[in-house]
């Protein structure tokens, strides 16, 4: 099952794009052999300034079609490591290709965007950069991946 992090806005070199490739490459290592990856990186750049409607068009476009779509949203569900892990394997054995998780700008993702989700994924009652909510979810990524390989990095 491929994974696909589609995000407004492009990460310049710096920590957050060195936590994220470091983080996709553990996880391509870790769930090629769970049927899981590989995981891309979509950047779109609304250099127009049309706002969050101009975003999620953009957004829209890289989304792999037939794809699960999960907006990562401060109103979405709360899961621990080992849920969200769960839900990932549960898409993978359900015969998904493609999942996407959608990563907003700073104002957030479109009301119509949001609405089409499969899954509203939230990492707490608290607003996180849309920069640091990349590196976030892909290190989730990865640690759903060793949970699902049984590897000790996950040690809850």
């Amino acid at each position: 099952m491929r994974i696909h992090v589609c995000a407004v806005g492009r990460l310049r070199t710096g920590p957050e794009r060195a936590l994220i490739d470091d983080y996709l490459t553990r996880f391509d290592r870790t769930g090629r052999a769970l049927g899981l990856g590989p995981a891309q990186l979509h950047e779109v750049e609304d250099k127009k300034g049309g706002g969050m409607a101009a975003e999620a068009a953009l957004l829209e476009r890289v989304i792999p079609k037939a794809s699960v779509i999960v907006a990562l949203d401060e109103r979405g569900k709360l899961q621990s490591s080992p849920e969200f892990a769960d839900q990932l394997g549960a898409w993978r054995d359900g015969g998904r290709g493609d999942v996407a998780f959608v990563i907003g700008g700073a104002d957030g993702i479109a009301p119509e965007l949001r609405g089409r989700a499969d899954f509203k994924l939230s990492f707490g009652r608290m607003v996180w950069p849309h920069m640091l909510a990349r590196v976030m979810l892909c290190e989730q990524l990865y640690r759903a991946a060793s949970i699902l390989a049984g590897s000790p990095y996950h040690r809850a």
